[in-house]
């Protein structure tokens, strides 16, 4: 099976299967591949027909031009690696110019305040590009089911939004995250890594799981507070930001209300990386 380079070439592929209503799952990422990704393309095909993954660096979704440059792009070893995983996977591996058509600019979006939380807040612009490049590889792909993991899930909650706002025809499903046997959240940035950081970096699921032993018993504010002087103790690492929010609008905790779902997210620093992670607190 190629890797399909233009959204012509892929579309002719699954006009078959769309004009006789198969099942299409649906993986988008942005390459440097590892198990989480393979996780996710393992649900979709145990559920769909037939099963697509994008390779695509978003440029629209970055606002540090050096982040953009620094990401690790193996499209070579991507695509061994999901032919060794099922040789009927259809990669879509686009160029800007295939996507954009000339005009790689973000749309606005309003996600009834979603995009203003968190990430929002330390990366302006960027969900305007998620929501840019995810609709656009929606009306592309046209699929059934799409996965998403909750490694990201300020980001699921933000494709949620936008597939309910625009009123597109797709299933969102999440998917947990992938973990390292450390912890450590799986991570394309972690390639990026040091061995010496890879192996601190557990420390992250480690302080995230205290958090969630801790929030049982103290509020959200004293929570945080203990968090923060335990990222301080390990001077490799800069905090960027620790929040407790609720899981549907991502507002975060002033008090805990019964029958809400709260989840604790954390974005920190090493070697100039940046990793996130999160934790649900049911």
């Amino acid at each position: 099976m190629p890797v399909f380079q233009t959204q012509k070439t892929l579309q002719i592929e699954l006009s078959q299967a769309l004009n006789q209503s198969k099942k299409i799952g649906f993986v988008p990422t942005m390459g440097a591949l590892h198990q989480g990704h393979l996780s996710l393309l393992e649900q979709a095909l145990s559920e769909n027909e037939i099963t697509v993954l994008s390779i695509f660096v978003n440029p629209t979704q970055f606002n540090n031009a050096d982040d953009l440059k620094k990401y690790p792009r193996t499209l070579e070893k991507d695509v061994a690696l999901v032919r060794k995983l099922n040789e009927n996977i259809l990669i879509y591996a686009p160029s800007v110019t295939d996507i954009y058509e000339g005009n790689t600019l973000s749309a606005s979006f309003d996600y009834d305040g979603l995009e203003h939380q968190m990430e929002g807040k330390h990366r302006p612009g960027h969900f305007d590009g998620v929501g840019t490049i995810v609709k656009k590889l929606f009306e592309i792909v046209k699929p059934t089911n799409a996965y998403f993991g909750e490694k990201d899930f300020q980001q699921l909650q933000i494709v949620r939004k936008l597939v309910a706002k625009h009123k597109i025809p797709v299933n969102v499903i999440p998917c947990e995250i992938y973990r390292e046997p450390s912890g450590l959240a799986m991570s394309s940035r972690n390639e990026r890594l040091s061995e010496k950081a890879r192996n601190e970096s557990s420390i992250i699921y480690k302080i995230l799981l205290e958090a969630k032993e801790k929030f049982m018993l103290k509020s959200a504010q004293e929570v945080t507070k203990l968090v923060v002087r335990d990222f301080k103790k390990h001077k490799n690492f800069t905090l960027e930001y620790f929040e407790i929010a609720e899981e549907e609008t991502l507002l975060t905790c002033k008090r805990k209300i019964k029958n809400k779902n709260y989840r604790a997210f954390v974005a920190v620093f090493i070697e100039n990386i940046r990793l996130i992670d999160n934790i649900s607190l049911k």
